[in-house]
């Protein structure tokens, strides 16, 4: 499973507290300080998603803004996981790039092959959890921003019904579901959550499909983990509710988003960019969320009743303060057993290998 599949994370500036997902092997000095970095990006979709790659590219440009001629970067885009990966990896690696940026899950092996055949190149790969003595790995915990739509959904569903259109079942994935649904179902316990898998992080006809046949089952709100905007114009041109992909998505679906989760990947590129530049990179692992402002809220849409907006807003600031976690026991699996406690959390080390459903969760 971990073999097709990928994805991603956030931002941060120096300053912020890495959280350690795997133990590092003694690491690489990579060069000296330099006066310019070369900096390469590989995409899993193309830039014109509207989604999760064009949210990575304007990380790219960010961090273009803000080093200026200090920093000259390049992209490939519409990269597929697996072999053409590592072609692709291997020839960045080749063109004398000082630090190559893999941004989706399904890229960590070919990654970390390229990585150890290039000892004096920085890798940093988006959401996975290999290292090596020159390869990093950052991600963001998106879950954060799928409570607060689970919370939104649980409150403004007439029908108690909820459509997820995803990717692939890999633990992000997972992770994202579980949030969404268990968040919900804290303020509506019959709601449910019927998951449709595209098998694919890119393919606008199989997720305008996949909202569609989602909508025949009665569902009134969709939400997705996948990076067109087609769910959300499906969910326009029916009228119901449902949220944006890595982005703000208003412009297609200005009735139907209430709000989005947005993606800021720009900092942490510079903050990146900057230690190559003083000569002191070294492989990190981090894991960073809405304190970080890794990833934030879209606006709420004005159709959003007043209570639904103020139920949404207390789950982020409390999400930001630390008081609130959606993984915060008990929780019970989709068969009714009983995984997690009363006042226990699931710790980051279960959640980033999560493969189970909670409750409420249909079509897996």
């Amino acid at each position: 499973m971990f073999e097709t599949n990928r994805r991603g994370l956030l931002t941060g500036a120096a300053s912020l507290a890495a959280v350690s997902v795997v133990g590092f092997p003694a690491y690489a000095k990579i060069g000296g300080k330099k006066d310019k970095v070369k900096a390469a990006f590989v995409y899993v979709g193309p830039v014109g998603d509207y989604g999760y790659s064009f949210a990575q590219d304007q990380g790219r440009k960010y961090l273009e803004q803000k080093l200026g001629d200090k920093v000259s970067t390049n992209y490939v885009e519409n990269v597929s996981e697996g072999p053409d990966a590592e072609r692709v990896i291997r020839q960045l690696a080749q063109a004398g790039n000082d630090i190559v940026f893999t941004t989706s899950f399904g890229f960590m092996n070919p990654t970390l092959k390229v990585a150890r055949q290039f000892p004096n190149v920085a890798f940093d790969h988006a959401t996975g959890y290999k290292t090596a003595k020159n390869m990093g790995n950052y991600n963001s915990r998106f879950y954060q921003g799928r409570a607060v739509l689970g919370t939104i959904a649980g409150m403004m569903s007439k029908t108690g019904k909820g459509g997820y259109v995803a990717s692939f079942p890999i633990p992000e994935v997972v992770m994202g579901i579980d949030a969404f649904t268990l968040a919900a179902r804290a303020v509506n316990p019959k709601f449910t959550t019927q998951v449709v898998w595209v098998n694919s992080w890119y393919d606008p006809a199989k997720e305008a499909e996949a909202a569609k046949a989602l909508l025949s089952q009665g569902v009134d709100v969709i939400s997705q983990h996948t990076d067109s905007p087609a769910p959300l114009q499906a969910a326009e041109q029916a009228g119901v509710i449902a949220f944006g992909q890595a982005w703000d998505m208003t412009k297609f679906a200005p009735k139907s988003q209430m709000t989005a989760i947005v993606d800021h990947w720009g900092p942490y590129y510079v903050d990146e960019v900057n230690r190559l530049l003083a000569g002191d990179w070294k492989p990190r692992s981090v894991w960073w969320g809405m304190k970080e402002d890794i990833l934030e809220m879209a606006p709420w849409n004005p159709r959003m009743p007043e209570d639904v907006q103020k139920a949404a807003q207390k789950i982020v600031d409390e999400t930001k303060a630390g008081t609130y976690d959606v993984f915060t026991g008990p929780i019970k699996d989709k068969s009714g057993k009983l995984r997690v406690k009363d006042g226990v959390k699931i710790p980051d080390e279960e959640l980033l290998k999560l493969d189970w459903y909670v409750e409420g969760v249909q079509g897996v």
